[in-house]
């Protein structure tokens, strides 16, 4: 039984962070559609943990737990930066100026300079356009199923590239560059084209729109390293690859966490130490 604990209530996904029976960091995520979930979890396996809030729906979770009567906050920002701070020292990563991204529902990005950070800037381009527009567009609701289909997908028919558009001509930019996402569904004819390569190309948009933004505030601010966190992230292999690529191709320097999601339930929990 976790004698503390810290949670993130973000607006997809519900991230638990906490010190387990071997003083070992465990981690739990829940639906934030299901916090009746996450309220059967606590009282049924950590009763008396002390426990630590952060995140956009933390009040909505806190009417939940009415049976817990103090429950301290941490702003979301402060949280997960003290979550991405803890996780550099402990996988031994040395970065004293990075840019960083919270790929969540929608994308936060923040500057890390030292011991201070701000946040500079963001996207409504996340997770929650991958669940919303992939459902728009192939049916498909659930999010992992979402995630594992788009890895069979093919971009090639949805998107049109810099070398569709100049072919024999001499070309100003690599070729494999995407010159307009989604343009080839409406320009090119693929009898073949499926869902899989729809989520595919939705992955591609979320990819290259935050590694872009990320990549213009490295340069405005003079940094090589772009930390990538986000619970989109989690095992969205697809997507990981996507960003790399592209942010190696502008010459910067892409770093995943190991626990992507989790930097703002692990500041939380660090909070509550």
């Amino acid at each position: 039984m976790a004698t503390r604990i810290g949670i993130d209530a973000g607006g997809t996904l519900t991230k638990i962070a906490y010190w387990d029976e071997k003083k070992e960091m465990s981690f739990q995520s829940f639906p934030s559609s299901d916090f009746k979930a996450v309220k059967e979890w606590l009282e049924t396996n950590h009763s008396l943990a002390s426990i630590c809030l952060t995140g956009g729906r933390a009040a909505q979770l806190k009417e939940y737990l009415t049976s817990i009567n103090e429950i301290p906050y941490i702003v979301e920002f402060d949280a997960t930066m003290n979550g991405v701070m803890h996780q550099l020292k402990e996988e031994v990563i040395n970065s004293e100026a990075a840019i960083i991204a919270n790929i969540g529902t929608g994308t936060s990005i923040h500057i890390m300079q030292g011991e201070t950070h701000s946040r500079i800037g963001g996207t409504g381009i996340g997770g929650g356009t991958l669940l919303g527009l992939g459902s728009a567009l192939t049916g498909i609701q659930n999010y992992k199923d979402i995630i594992e289909q788009s890895k069979m997908g093919n971009r090639s028919s949805v998107d049109i590239l810099v070398s569709d558009i100049y072919q024999n001509n001499k070309l100003p930019l690599k070729g494999s560059l995407t010159a307009s996402n989604f343009g080839g569904v409406a320009l090119k004819t693929h009898d073949t084209r499926n869902s899989t390569d729809m989520l595919a190309g939705v992955q591609g948009i979320i990819g290259e729109v935050v590694a872009t933004l990320c990549i213009q505030a490295a340069d405005a601010h003079q940094v090589e390293d772009i930390i990538y966190i986000g619970s989109t992230l989690e095992g969205n292999e697809l997507l990981q690859k996507i960003i790399e690529s592209y942010t190696i191709l502008k010459e910067k320097k892409p770093i995943f966490l190991e626990k992507h999601g989790y930097s703002g339930a692990i500041g939380a929990l660090l909070e509550n130490n």
